[in-house]
């Protein structure tokens, strides 16, 4: 294994969906449509929210940036953005704004000095993943800036299972409540007014946010990383499901996001179990490396 994106500076390009809200009623649009608070957000700033179904349910996980008063970026994780665009689309009823996608890409720089850099044009904006020091470039065709070498997509991969951030298409499903992600804390404002799918978050939230299942990390031996869909066993009975894993260059392991039922308390030993066979393993609290961010 190469030295990892965690402890060695690296950028590399990656694969987003990125769509543009602009218009005269484009900030009180999204409030209502974001569970972030939209409207708090100064030119320049961004900030991770969902845009929920009715039922309270994801829609769509990403991030928000306000580019200028009128004019908002969202960028959602590949193959989201139609989901994005049709669900925003769905209520904009004499609304002046436009939804359109933008032919952008983002640029993720990882590791020791990310934050130093010169970001030039590129729009940046913070990833906010636990324990890990980044930036993300975004626009038509962001550059790595001079002396930035190219990193592993493998790694970055492997660096976003060990801060326990979820994707869609994986981790993020339109069954899945914000809740059992490990994200509400900073995707949600408790505080603003009124937006589509809160009365779910809201009643979770004043519950203590008991949910079924919560997102997990999981330390697997050997450096194979176990296939999506393999059970995680805890005394026997079957707890959980791998949702993505990577091989971690830092912690010399396979690592894995499963949800796993509440009862288990992390740390717990663990049995995941797939095709390939059954291995040991260890149910562990997010972020697998560092403290929560």
């Amino acid at each position: 294994m190469t030295a990892p994106l965690r402890d060695t500076l690296g950028a590399v390009r990656t694969d987003r969906d990125v769509v543009e809200v602009a218009g005269p009623d484009a900030a009180s649009y999204l409030q209502g449509q974001c569970s972030q608070d939209v409207e708090a957000l100064a030119e320049g700033a961004s900030a991770w929210t969902f845009v929920l179904q009715p039922d309270g349910k994801v829609a769509v996980w990403g991030r928000v940036t306000r580019v200028a008063p009128d004019r908002f970026v969202l960028d959602v994780d590949p193959g989201a953005g139609p989901a994005l665009i049709t669900r925003l689309e769905r209520f904009k009823l004499r609304v002046d704004a436009a939804v359109t996608p933008l032919d952008w890409t983002v640029l993720a720089v990882r590791g020791p000095g990310a934050t130093e850099i010169d970001t030039g044009d590129a729009l940046a904006v913070d990833p906010e993943w636990p324990g890990v020091e980044g930036i993300d470039l975004l626009g038509p065709a962001p550059r790595a800036p001079a002396g930035v070498p190219a990193g592993d997509a493998a790694d970055l991969e492997a660096l976003r299972i060990e801060a326990g951030v979820p994707a869609m298409g994986h981790e993020l499903t339109e069954q899945t409540i914000p809740a059992e992600a490990g994200v509400v804390e900073r995707s949600v404002s408790f505080t603003k007014g009124c937006y589509t799918g809160q009365e779910l978050t809201a009643r979770i939230d004043s519950r203590g946010g008991n949910v079924p299942r919560h997102l997990r990390g999981i330390v697997v031996d050997g450096v194979e990383p176990p296939a999506p869909g393999s059970e995680v066993v805890v005394d026997g009975q079957v707890v959980g499901t791998v949702t993505t894993a990577a091989r971690s260059a830092h912690l010399q392991a396979a690592v894995a996001l499963a949800y796993v039922k509440r009862s288990i308390d992390p740390p717990a030993a663990a049995v995941v179990r797939g095709e390939g066979g059954e291995r040991a393993g260890e149910v562990r609290a997010l972020p697998l490396v560092g403290v929560p961010g």
